[in-house]
């Protein structure tokens, strides 16, 4: 009887055995398809047509190339420009007619950079530095993850990134793709590069 109970005993504590790993399997799996999904994300964010208004100064860049931005344009009080030289000067509702000339200034609803109070800065960093960024609150003005997304799916200045008129190169991920990446990354909870497991879930900054 004390032979049959060891044995039952073990064999109990086998089956048992796999359980933990099983489980923490599809959490792994989530988050490396979110980070992937993130190297996306992050290539529209640092493409010239995002980056050359989310920069760590004040002074904006222009084209391809992010040249300083000509006549001394400055991000001003409110991201708008300064007094006497707002955006609204130079860039109007929509894209002028091609007779315009291909450098002609370009235009979409509400042009403007991020007010100085959160910068958004996207510019030279790290994808994990991008991701901290665009998830914090303190950031980001207030949203979370639905209103991040709302705001890359339907913000005419964004889409303006896909249709930017002259000769400058549209983003090179197709919107639908960049908004599909957003939002499965954003579903996992927004991982970034670098962070611990455990903390993942933990994390406050866009919920």
């Amino acid at each position: 009887m004390r032979k049959f109970l060891t044995l039952l005993f073990a064999v109990a504590l086998c089956s048992c055995a796999p359980s933990a790993p099983i489980a923490t399997q599809p959490v792994v799996d989530e988050r490396a398809q979110a980070l992937a999904a993130f190297e996306t994300v992050r290539q529209v964010l640092q493409h010239p047509r995002c980056q050359n208004c989310h920069i760590p100064g004040d002074a904006p860049l222009q084209f391809d190339a992010g040249l300083p931005h000509q006549m001394a344009v400055m991000r001003g009080p409110g991201g708008k420009g300064v007094f006497g030289l707002p955006c609204a000067s130079c860039h109007g509702e929509a894209n002028p007619p091609a007779s315009f000339g291909p450098n002609a200034p370009p235009g979409a609803p509400n042009w403007h950079l991020p007010p100085p109070e959160h910068k958004m800065v996207f510019i030279k960093l790290s994808s994990a530095e991008l991701c901290r960024i665009v998830k914090n609150k303190q950031e980001n003005g207030g949203k979370d993850f639905d209103a991040l997304i709302k705001h890359v799916a339907e913000d005419k200045l964004v889409l303006w990134g896909w249709n930017p008129g002259g000769a400058r190169a549209p983003v090179s991920v197709p919107h639908a793709e960049f908004v599909a990446a957003f939002s499965q990354w954003a579903a996992a909870g927004g991982p970034c590069p670098g962070d611990q497991l455990a903390n993942v879930a933990a994390s406050p900054a866009a919920r």
